[in-house]
């Protein structure tokens, strides 16, 4: 269990995208890149699954969060600041682990681009086949 005094930081991955966070003690002000986070996230379903690891352990409003989020695009960067504030909170409080595996906030979603192979024009695809 952390102290009250100190920043808590966890990083959230997806796809490209890497967040790292940073939890103080506070009254809820998110800011991602030096941007509120109303700005950088612009759309209120964005907002919401930035906001819903704090939903699912009843803290809203309890910490501020300092996010650095970088790569992928804007949906990779919400599920990795998603990511990362859940493994803070796990940090401060592991009895939440529980609850926040309940609601699949704990499991990193490795999908990703595949890499294209060598001798074909694509990850799967395969150049046209002629028998003669």
């Amino acid at each position: 269990m952390a102290t009250e005094t100190e920043s808590i930081i966890a990083t959230g991955r997806r796809k490209t995208a890497v967040a790292r966070v940073a939890l103080l003690p506070g009254s809820g002000q998110i800011t991602v890149n030096g941007r509120s986070f109303e700005d950088y996230f612009p759309t209120l379903a964005l907002q919401n699954l930035v906001l819903y690891p704090f939903l699912a352990v009843q803290a809203m409003n309890q910490w501020d969060v300092r996010v650095n989020a970088s790569g992928g695009g804007i949906n990779g960067q919400v599920d990795a600041v998603r990511l990362g504030i859940s493994r803070a909170l796990l940090k401060i409080n592991p009895e939440l682990r529980e609850k926040l595996r309940e609601e699949n906030l704990l499991t990193r979603d490795s999908r990703a681009k595949e890499r294209k192979k060598a001798g074909q024009p694509g990850a799967r695809k395969r150049f046209q086949f002629s028998k003669r």
